[in-house]
């Protein structure tokens, strides 16, 4: 179930880092801008500031177990999704004692791991032109997991596994054929090949970036 993203308070934030300036004053006021200058976001409150509809699930929760001289130390271990359900989306991992600490350390990594997704209408048995797919055949793998992800058409819906689904739900797509390979229950694994496919969708230079001005 999808619960909004905890946010910090922008007025008492003080920014640790010239990105985090630029966005407190207001000379960065777009998301998109810091992606195609290719800025690093080192502050969550930045995510904060440019992206307040966020929303988060919870994916999978484990025990892990460390040894240390004190004998077995246990903790939680959780993976969230994060996205706004318009082009992106990012995926976070936290571990501690409490459960409640661990969440929040997940939705932290995940705000500093969005990423923008470009969407499009890729199949050719689709000419609609909305973004309701990919548009192109796009690859991520992570460990022994590969996912391939298809561009549909419209109507087709997610053909994924569960929580691929949920990945690209927030991601804002809605229609995909997808294609995997390897130990594919290892959700943590296959949750990072599906967003590292959804990463590479802006890897390649497709005619309509011919015309951005440089």
């Amino acid at each position: 179930m999808a619960e909004g993203v905890p946010t910090a308070n922008i007025e008492e934030w003080k920014p640790r880092t010239k990105l985090g300036q630029l966005v407190k004053e207001g000379k960065i006021t777009s998301i998109k801008e810091i992606f195609e200058k290719n800025l690093v976001i080192t502050e969550p409150e930045i995510i904060d500031a440019l992206l307040p509809n966020l929303k988060y699930e919870v994916i999978d929760i484990k025990m892990v177990q460390k040894q240390t001289d004190a004998g077995e130390l246990s903790r939680y271990k959780v993976l969230v999704i994060m996205g706004n359900f318009d082009g992106y989306v990012g995926i976070g991992m936290g571990k501690a004692k409490q459960l409640r600490v661990a969440i929040q350390k997940a939705i932290r990594d995940a705000k500093m791991n969005i990423i923008p997704v470009r969407r499009g209408c890729g199949s050719w048995e689709c000419t609609c032109g909305e973004p309701h797919s990919l548009p192109f055949t796009v690859t991520g793998k992570a460990g022994s997991v590969e996912v391939t992800l298809k561009p549909a058409p419209k109507g087709t819906g997610l053909v994924v596994g569960s929580v691929l689904k949920t990945l690209l739900s927030y991601a804002g797509i809605k229609d995909v054929w997808s294609f995997s390979k390897g130990e594919t229950r290892t959700t943590e694994n296959f949750i990072k090949a599906g967003y590292n496919a959804l990463y590479n969708t802006y890897k390649f230079v497709t005619p309509a970036d011919w015309a951005r001005k440089r």
